[in-house]
């Protein structure tokens, strides 16, 4: 067996065999390494001619340095908001750079300063996992076919929780500071986001859950809040380990919201509030004192206060979690299984 040469030396006229011992990246590596979805790297090469320079006779095709340089120029490019003909035809026009063979670690300090100084000039993430930069960059470009992708890769690979506390939240955060110091640009980032965050959740959670008498849960917005994704999303969650969930969204009346706890006898009740403007301890005292049942063996629900509103505002004899996580725990523990 002959020594491998440096990652990134070609030698003229070598196969696809050669090609792979050296070291060149496979289109899945590649989108892993720019945080984009595979079929994004596939319609770059396709549509705009980005792909990879040297042609192999096998079916897998093999990117080099130079080539994924372009692909990281396309990446920044795109991400400032630029047209992806435009940003195509200025990375392939872009003068080649000596950069270091690849696989670069994700973590060593010269890819890290690359990715910052130009893939995040539209978002600062900071110190994210990979898939943050790949949903931030599909989102600033406003691809729905990419971050559709992305989103479900990462549902399907960290499970909700994780993707949501790593990979969504941190991005949304970050859309958040720049449309907030920004002079109100990227709200349509924003809006945009968080309607593919919540279409990605609704496909990646199994078929409603049935009923069982007395281990309902039921999740409603507090009057008044309009903010339901992460009741959406601790809705998923539940119904991903079989919990039966009852989810009434945004700005439930407390008229609707008694109504409602009394016609599904729930063995619990998640209230969300985003704001402490919103967040009621008298509602919260009201509901956990609501009774149900034959006389003896009346029952009432476990109330959780979900969300930053509650904040300061602790309700004596109720749960407040701290996290998707530990809400999730708290009511699969109140359910009788």
């Amino acid at each position: 067996m002959g020594t491998r040469r440096a990652h990134g030396e070609q030698r003229s006229g070598e196969s696809g065999d050669g090609d792979q011992q050296e070291g060149g990246l496979t289109t899945g590596e590649v989108a892993r390494r720019l945080g984009v979805a595979p079929t994004t790297v596939r319609t770059w090469d396709r549509r705009y001619g980005l792909g990879p320079d040297a042609h192999t006779g096998g079916r897998h095709r093999r990117w080099t340095t130079a080539d994924v340089a372009k692909l990281e120029r396309m990446c920044a490019l795109t991400a400032t908001g630029l047209p992806p003909a435009e940003a195509a035809r200025l990375a392939r026009s872009e003068e080649p750079t000596t950069a270091a063979p690849f696989p670069r670690a994700a973590g060593s300090p010269r890819a890290s300063t690359r990715r910052r100084s130009r893939a995040e000039s539209g978002l600062q993430l900071g110190d994210v996992r990979q898939e943050c930069r790949g949903v931030a960059r599909a989102a600033l470009r406003l691809d729905a076919a990419a971050l559709d992708e992305l989103l479900l890769a990462a549902i399907a690979e960290h499970g909700l929780v994780a993707a949501w506390t790593e990979v969504i939240v941190p991005t949304l955060q970050a859309v958040g500071r720049k449309w907030e110091t920004s002079g109100e640009k990227y709200v349509e980032v924003e809006h945009f986001l968080s309607w593919h965050v919540s279409g990605a959740l609704r496909r990646a959670t199994p078929p409603t859950v049935a009923d069982r008498p007395g281990a309902t849960v039921v999740l409603a917005c507090v009057p008044g809040e309009n903010h339901t994704l992460p009741l959406e999303v601790l809705s998923a969650a539940l119904a991903e380990r079989g919990v039966p969930v009852r989810m009434f969204g945004g700005a439930l009346p407390v008229e609707s919201l008694v109504a409602a706890v009394r016609r599904t006898g729930p063995a619990a009740v998640g209230l969300w509030a985003q704001s402490r403007t919103t967040a009621s301890r008298p509602l919260a005292q009201h509901v956990a004192a609501m009774e149900w049942g034959v006389r003896g063996a009346r029952r009432g629900p476990v109330v959780l206060t979900l969300g930053p509103g509650w904040a300061g505002q602790t309700v004596a004899g109720l749960t407040r979690p701290s996290g998707l996580a530990e809400a999730v725990a708290a009511l699969e523990s109140a359910v009788p299984s």
